[in-house]
């Protein structure tokens, strides 16, 4: 039950950290969890889009639930998609990314990502909310979008010297968590979009291992939303054909 602890509050903004202590070590073995509290958070959306789709316009929901994810979760895999993309857009070297990942402000490349991102998932919510398959759609993506980066802490190293939980997170967390994304995805019938997650994942490791050499917290935040993403058009593809 820590370690669940540990993951929501290091994933969300929900306050059950206050009931439970814990530190780096218990967060870094937390990290199975992660799609569980994926599935946590869209079982909160779901709920959102249940009780306002029949009395708001579709497209209006789709941009409530875009807000509620990034109250909900503090924006963290948003703030990380911007600075990755700041850094390999900006970064000549190794160095030059990692110095830029770690500057606040978000440059033209991390605020054109955001805005691609948000009026994708916009979109993609808003068709999605049209059709009968909406309610697996909106529990399952936020779930793969964490289990993705489990994919790339078991597979690629830390790329920063300095200490970090994504550097302990180790490779057994990716059992229990694939475990958890495999019944979600059973239960749904739904095994598409996880082929996607995965080629997205490897594709965005094998970039991110050439330029820096691994990976960081932060792009392991826009590998979520890259995920997120594919899933996203994966679903539409799949209910539309």
């Amino acid at each position: 039950m820590k370690s669940l602890v540990a993951a929501i509050s290091f994933l969300t903004r929900l306050p059950v950290g206050r009931w439970v202590e814990f530190d780096a070590a218990d967060v870094a073995r937390s990290a199975g969890w992660f799609p569980a509290v994926g599935l946590l958070l869209g079982a909160i959306a779901a709920g959102a889009a249940f009780l306002l789709r029949d009395h708001l316009p579709l497209m209006v929901v789709a941009v409530i639930l875009v807000a509620l994810e990034a109250v909900l979760t503090g924006g963290l895999h948003f703030d990380g998609l911007a600075d990755t993309f700041d850094g390999f857009g900006g970064g000549k070297t190794r160095e030059d990314v990692l110095r830029i990942m770690r500057d606040h402000c978000i440059g033209s490349y991390g605020g054109t990502a955001l805005v691609l991102l948000v009026v994708l998932k916009v979109s993609a919510y808003g068709a999605l909310l049209q059709g009968n398959q909406w309610l697996p759609a909106l529990v399952l993506v936020p779930a793969l979008g964490r289990w993705s980066i489990l994919l790339l802490t078991a597979t690629l190293p830390y790329a920063r010297q300095s200490s970090s939980v994504v550097r302990d997170m180790g490779r057994s967390s990716i059992v229990w968590g694939s475990l958890t994304v495999a019944i979600a995805l059973d239960g749904f019938k739904l095994w598409v979009p996880m082929i996607a997650v995965i080629a997205v994942s490897f594709l965005f490791g094998f970039y991110c291992r050439r330029r820096i050499g691994g990976i960081t917290g932060d792009t392991l935040g826009a590998n979520s939303q890259l995920c997120e993403c594919a899933a996203l058009v994966t679903l539409l593809w799949t209910f539309h054909a």
